[in-house]
């Protein structure tokens, strides 16, 4: 995180956040032998919204990454997901320090979730929820195919 950044990406208190995503994440998972990833990432901000059409060309589906000390930024994500694009998405809460700070019915309705989209939780820092929470995905969206 710079100096510079403090006034758009203002960060809650005591979060111990010191760095930033540019722009956009790429990566790449296997989570079986016949099953391998390419990933996209890129921050929820308005000023990255005209990535999301562009990421979301081709892709298998979608996780938005919801922090409950932030929740009305979830609010573009979901609403891009559910009314302006066909791909299929869940919507994971982070949990921080291993805790789950709200109930999932509580997130859901304060997100206005549909009933039918997956809302799970992971921690994006360790790897198998990561993982687990791309499992979910790719199930979800086999079973809408």
């Amino acid at each position: 995180m710079t100096e510079a950044s403090e006034t758009v990406d203002e960060l809650p208190p005591g979060s111990g956040k010191t760095t930033t995503t540019v722009a956009m994440d790429f990566g790449r998972i296997s989570l079986d032998s016949d099953l391998i990833l390419y990933l996209f990432g890129t921050p929820g901000q308005a000023r990255f919204w005209f990535l999301w059409d562009d990421l979301t060309r081709g892709a298998l589906g979608a996780i938005v990454l919801a922090d409950t000390r932030r929740l009305d930024e979830s609010f573009a994500a979901v609403n891009y997901f559910e009314h302006d694009s066909p791909v299929p998405f869940v919507v994971a809460v982070n949990l921080f320090d291993g805790r789950q700070w709200h109930d999932l019915d509580d997130v859901r309705d304060a997100l206005a979730l549909r009933p039918e989209i997956p809302l799970i939780t992971c921690d994006a820092r360790d790897p198998a929820s990561t993982a687990e929470a791309l499992r979910t995905l790719v199930r979800y969206a086999i079973s809408l195919a």
